[in-house]
This record gives structure tokens, C-alpha cells and sequence, in this order.
């Protein structure tokens, strides 16, 4: 199997972890042939760093003939706009979180993508680490019975330390917590369970600017406003009669995850959605607590799993399952849960998907097809 190459635009913090992994765990399957960034001198650091042959410009990576996928990685802003562009280039594209910031800009990349007959996928991939395939492969199989309820919580420090370079980002949309944070829960939630027909939504901003107050900082008194709802709950009704609810923030301290799914015959204590792995517990209609086990690999940082999948899907010519359409369905739900807010009654979706296929077991080690 010859290996889909791949280049890269934005090389940002997160781009370290897509190429330690697209140029170890992922290299049977991935090339990264060029890597781009509006700063240059970025992408030619990282080039040097992961060996990469090209650096360059980002429109110079749009048309380079021997990119196959363009791994999308800039800010949440800007993901409509290069992922459009890669397919205007005759590019297959995969990109970070969020898919886009309205529903006219991702039906736009679908449309396109489908024009061309090319494919698009996006984070989060954490519902394919061995955390949530156990998960998946423990309600398949009947362990807790019916599923009729879910509760996610995600409750983070605001981004008043100063400590990331760009923490403003995390004021605006596309870095708030409904945006930034609850796509790992929403994907998994469709993942393990199907899709969501209905939200209702609450959003509160308790801060119209945040000064920060961290003298490790060097933005250390500095006041930036802020422009996005950093506390925001939901309700979400589920196509199988599942209620689940979801509640983040980015307002107090430290970081506090949870995510069950509650059975008739048991409940699920799921790992957090944000990693590839946990402690994944169940307490059984008996009154045992299990421990559960990994059933499935990938339980490191395996972020890029979803890229991989894409690449081997392109080869074998099936589905692949961090995709377009299943990131498009959770934005539909993030952004009916500001509609809901804002005009105060439910909002049913319209858009409506199959659950991701669930992994095989027996997989051989870092492979993703038979």
C-alpha cells in the first residue's frame, strides 16, 4: 500500500502533535511532503524539525501537484476558507475543529467536496481512541442495557493567565467552550449513540473583557475583551430517545470532565472525549463496579487517527469516519444551542447522519484496515 501524501498549513502548537504522529505512529500510511504557515519562518522550523523536504507558502502548498490531502490547521476562523481553497485545487482536505463557524460555510465545503468528488473530515478523532471503541464496543454489545440518558461536564480555567501565546483565541468564537471544548463531547456522544434531532440551549457571558493577573505572564496586565459566551448548558434530544445534557465553561479553575451514559442495567463511566484514553468504569445493575479494560489500541495521544483513517479509506475506496458530514452535524448542534438562547425554544436540526462504523477488533498494531 503506497503511502497518501500530505500537506500541512498552520503551524501552530497543535501542528507538533499531527507530525510527531503523522511521522511516526501514522507513517506506513502518511507523507508529509510540505508543510505552510502565513509566518514563514514557522513552517520552516517545523520542516526542520520533522524532516519535512518543503517549506513554503500557503498558496504555494495549495497548488503543489504532489499534495494529495491538506491537513487543515489554522485557526477556527479561517478553516472554511483554506478548506475551500484545497478543493478548488482538486485537494482532499481534513481539518481541525470546528468545521466552520456557520452552516452556510460548511454546506458550501460539502457542496464543493461533492462536486469534485473529493473528501473532507475533521476533528476531533478522539471517538476513534481505545478509550470511547471501548465505550462504543460496551453499549453495542448490551452491558448496560437500553442507553436513556448522558451527562457531559467540562468546566475549565478562563484564559485570564496569559500562559498561551494566543489566549485571546479562546475569547472569540471558535475558542469558547461550546466551540472549543464540546465538539470532543458532541462527536462522541453521535459515536456511541447516534444522532441529535433537537437542542435547547443557555448561554451566559458573565465578562464583557478579562485583565490578566499572572505575573509568569508577558501579557501580564494586559485587558482583552472578551466577544463569546464562555458558560453555556444544553439539552439534547437524541434520534433513539436518549436526553443527554452538556455543560461548559471557561470561567473558574482547574479542569473537571465527566462524561456518563446511564443504561437500564447499568451506568457507563466514560474516559473524558478529550483524550484517547482514561479510566473507563462500569457500575452494573447488581451493585458491582467493574473496571473495564481496553478493548481496542490507540490509547496514546493519537491525534491525526482520523487523517489516517481518511488516507486508508481513500485506498480501499470505503467511508471513512471522522468526516464532513458527521463534523457538520455537530456544528449544527452547537449552533442550535445558541439559536435556542437567543430565541428561547428548541431548535430541531436539519441535518441527520448514520453513527460512525466502530472499529475492528484485532487490528494489527497502528493499522486501521484488515
Amino acid at each position: 500500500m503506497r503511502k497518501i501524501k500530505i500537506g500541512l498549513i498552520g503551524c501552530g502548537q497543535i501542528s507538533t502533535i499531527y507530525l510527531k504522529n503523522c511521522t511516526t505512529t501514522f507513517r506506513h500510511i502518511l507523507e508529509v511532503v510540505a508543510c505552510a504557515d502565513l509566518v514563514e519562518e514557522l513552517a520552516r522550523k517545523k520542516a526542520e524539525e520533522f524532516r519535512i523536504t518543503k517549506a513554503c507558502s500557503v498558496d504555494e502548498l495549495l497548488t503543489d501537484s504532489n499534495v494529495e490531502i491538506v491537513l487543515n490547521l489554522t485557526a477556527p476562523v479561517a478553516h472554511a476558507e483554506i478548506n475551500l481553497r484545497a478543493l478548488q485545487n482538486g485537494k482532499h482536505v481534513y481539518t481541525e475543529k470546528p468545521f466552520a463557524l456557520t452552516r452556510e460555510d460548511a454546506n458550501e465545503v460539502l457542496a464543493l467536496a461533492n462536486e469534485k468528488g473529493l473528501r473532507v473530515g475533521c476533528a476531533p478523532d478522539t471517538f476513534l481512541g481505545g478509550g470511547l471503541q471501548t465505550c462504543r464496543k460496551i453499549i453495542d454489545d448490551g452491558w448496560i442495557g437500553t442507553p436513556y440518558a448522558a451527562t457531559g461536564l467540562i468546566l475549565m480555567g478562563s484564559a485570564s493567565d496569559g500562559m498561551h501565546p494566543n489566549f485571546q483565541n479562546f475569547l472569540k468564537l471558535g475558542g469558547d467552550p461550546l466551540f472549543d471544548m464540546c465538539p470532543y463531547y458532541i462527536t462522541a456522544l453521535v459515536s456511541l449513540l447516534g444522532p441529535i434531532k433537537r437542542v435547547t440551549g443557555s448561554v451566559q457571558q458573565l465578562h464583557q473583557e478579562v485583565t490578566v493577573t499572572n505575573p509568569e505572564s508577558p501579557r501580564n496586565g494586559e485587558t482583552v475583551p472578551v466577544t463569546a459566551p464562555m458558560n453555556v448548558s444544553a439539552t439534547l434530544d437524541l434520534a433513539n430517545g436518549v436526553i443527554a445534557s452538556l455543560h461548559a465553561a471557561k470561567e473558574s479553575f482547574g479542569y473537571t470532565p465527566r462524561f456518563e451514559i446511564y443504561g437500564t442495567d447499568g451506568i457507563l463511566y466514560a474516559n473524558d472525549p478529550n483524550f484517547f484514553n482514561g479510566s473507563i468504569t462500569l457500575l452494573q445493575k447488581n451493585g458491582q463496579v467493574k473496571e473495564i479494560p481496553y478493548s481496542h489500541g490507540f490509547t496514546e495521544d493519537s491525534r491525526g487517527i482520523g487523517l489516517a483513517d481518511m488516507a486508508y479509506a481513500l485506498m480501499s475506496e470505503r467511508p471513512h469516519r471522522a468526516s464532513g458530514e458527521l463534523a457538520a452535524h455537530v456544528l449544527d448542534v452547537m449552533l442550535g444551542v445558541f439559536e435556542s438562547s437567543s430565541k428561547e425554544q428548541h431548535v430541531k436540526l436539519a441535518t441527520n447522519i448514520e453513527r460512525p462504523t466502530a472499529l475492528p477488533l484485532g487490528l494489527e498494531y497502528n493499522a486501521l484496515d484488515f
